[in-house]
């Protein structure tokens, strides 16, 4: 019998450091739709989490995600609300509409960051207490992307009660902290 070893086997003797290259990063928007909609505003509706240790600016607007070249980053919508109601309806929900990074001056960047930007996932066609929806936009950080900060722009799409009605909101305060492979394998 041939045993086959794997890193993942042994994972007690790995950097954690060198683990960040494999792991998925999820930015979680959480958003109070109904404060939202009711003041047409995200501010103080929206805050943004990590699961990147070295985050700065969690539970804010203004959160800096701390990644590498060629991470693996999820972006992910929270409705503060999910709850179906007593009337048999479901409250308003949101979704990222796109992701658009930045230059300094607020101006869309046209070269690509991220390999594969794109929604995954099915649309909220059926809510249920026992199946959560899997829409969420991810994109593969490119590998040879200078590090640096990366300012980038939330498009969030709210519902509302009227169903033909829905609003838009631009979220303008996160950014990506992108650093090298080596200086997060050296860490």
């Amino acid at each position: 019998m041939t045993t086959k070893h794997t890193h993942a086997s042994h994972g007690a003797d790995r950097n954690p450091a060198i683990m960040l290259a494999a792991t998925q990063l999820n930015i979680v928007t959480i958003i109070d739709v109904a404060g939202a909609v009711r003041t047409d505003t995200l501010e103080n509706n929206a805050a943004l989490l990590d699961n990147s240790g070295s985050s700065t600016g969690k539970g804010t607007s203004d959160l800096r995600t701390y990644c590498q070249q060629g991470q693996a980053l999820n972006w992910l919508v929270y409705c503060m609300d999910q709850q179906k109601r007593p009337d048999g309806t479901w409250p308003p929900f949101a979704r990222i509409s796109n992701i658009v990074f930045l230059h300094d001056d607020g101006t869309a960047r046209s070269n690509q960051l991220c390999i594969n930007l794109k929604v995954y996932g099915g649309p909220d066609a059926m809510r249920s207490p026992w199946t959560p929806v899997y829409y969420y936009w991810a994109g593969m950080l490119r590998p040879d992307l200078e590090p640096g900060i990366y300012k980038y722009r939330l498009i969030i799409e709210c519902s509302t009660e009227d169903p033909d009605k829905k609003k838009y909101f631009e979220l303008d305060g996160p950014s990506l902290e992108v650093v090298a492979m080596e200086q997060a394998n050296a860490a």
